[in-house]
């Protein structure tokens, strides 16, 4: 029974690549951090123009295939997406997950949030972007997400997918839009979700909220057949790459 059930859990990356109908330009690109280089993918659709700039944010798994396809999605869309490997420290992410979640749980937090603020100073110097600069994160990088909104006041839009919250103190620093997606049985993070939406509204931060009913915690990702949601999936990240062309490109 064990063996039967197993491959139900485990994230099947065969099932990672969603069809692209652009051409897209993809690079392994470093950039400094705190203490070394930082690794990470990059996505583009061919062609000269200057694009708005797109942080994508891994899980506690690290940089696997599912966020570099999640990239390709975000650059099929028309902008320029850049995945970093929080894992850089640690030489990169391993393929065992288990392996990587343990890492992961190791980060320095400080020198982990200079490292994606350094990601995003990154974006912002390309020269094929627009300087506009939004993130979106996933789990774990929804909560780097959220945390990003409250540290970097030059950041033009914040999409957390079930990410835990920042502190209430500190979301009159957000200067960003923010949007926030939640699945519905994800109770151990939604408990989070009344203090950050009264912060936000008292501070009177431009936000949007979603609740997903019925969907469990990481319904977005293809991968992991015992969570995705294909509609809810679809709604949000409609939603989404709705954000990122209104407040990233010209």
């Amino acid at each position: 029974m064990a063996m039967t059930i197993l491959p139900l859990l485990e994230n099947n990356y065969a099932k990672a690549a969603t069809a692209i109908n652009v051409d897209l330009v993809e690079s392994q690109i470093t950039f400094p951090g705190t203490e070394g280089d930082i690794k990470a993918f990059s996505a583009r659709p061919k062609g000269n123009s200057k694009l708005g700039l797109v942080l994508v944010i891994h899980e506690n798994r690290g940089l696997n295939p599912h966020i570099v396809d999640v990239a390709r999605q975000v650059a099929s869309a028309g902008f320029i997406a850049v995945a970093v490997d929080a894992l850089s420290p640690f030489g990169g992410t391993p393929e065992d997950e288990d392996k990587a979640r343990e890492l992961i749980g190791k980060l320095d937090p400080a020198k982990n949030l200079k490292n994606y603020l350094a990601a995003l100073e990154y974006l912002r110097s390309r020269k094929d972007g627009n300087g506009k600069a939004g993130c979106v994160g996933f789990c774990w990088g929804g909560a780097m997400s959220n945390q990003l909104a409250v540290s970097d006041p030059k950041l033009h839009a914040a999409v957390a997918y079930y990410g835990m919250q920042p502190k209430a103190e500190d979301v009159s620093k957000i200067k960003s839009t923010v949007m926030l997606h939640y699945g519905g049985l994800d109770e151990r993070v939604n408990a989070g979700i009344p203090a950050y939406e009264a912060a936000l509204k008292e501070n009177k931060i431009d936000y949007k909220l979603y609740v997903y009913e019925g969907v469990n915690h990481a319904f977005n990702n293809n991968t992991s057949p015992t969570r995705y949601n294909e509609a809810a999936a679809k709604l949000a990240w409609g939603r989404t790459i709705g954000l990122f062309k209104d407040k990233l490109s010209y």
